[in-house]
């Protein structure tokens, strides 16, 4: 299985695809797409363009994003699900499964601390994934946990669906 995991952001949306093998965790891809400063219409265009690319890129079999938490900083919170929204809106337009996890969801699957801190985060997704070092930046890491706990937590439901 391929996971397209998603940190969205209306300046910054950090991916990184990542694929399962069993219990084998590889990373394929991982970036931003950096919106630029435009008007709100037409910055939403562009992430729809060109998360539209990345999705015919990839080819993934699943998109996971990480779930907005409102309670933090509400105006950013609005923005950022503006972006979201563009983002679901290609995946349903592909006809992509789609899952969200909060971040003490993410922390707890990758990490084993939900409380963990970006540093755990980034440090065990460089563990998991075998990379040299640590992703960066945060957005990137944070897509990769998403991926993983995506992974993760696929895997878990298999094995407790019967057949």
């Amino acid at each position: 299985m391929v996971i397209l995991g998603v940190d969205p952001g209306l300046e910054r949306i950090g991916y990184g695809l990542v694929r399962t093998e069993g219990s084998r965790l590889e990373v394929l891809r991982h970036g931003l797409i950096l919106s630029p400063r435009i008007n709100l219409p037409d910055r939403l265009a562009f992430i729809h363009r060109e998360f539209r690319t990345l999705l015919s890129e990839t080819n993934p079999d699943s998109l996971a994003t990480e779930r907005l938490l409102f309670a933090a900083n509400k105006t950013t919170a609005f923005q950022v699900a503006k972006a979201l929204g563009v983002i679901l809106m290609v995946a349903g337009e592909q006809g992509l499964p789609w899952a969200e996890y909060s971040p003490p969801e993410v922390k707890q699957a990758v990490v084993g601390n939900g409380s963990a801190d970006k540093k755990q985060v980034q440090f065990m997704v460089r563990k998991l994934l075998s990379l040299q070092e640590d992703p960066k930046p945060d957005d990137v890491a944070d897509a990769l946990a998403i991926a993983i706990t995506h992974a993760l937590r696929s895997r878990i439901t298999s094995l407790g669906t019967k057949r």
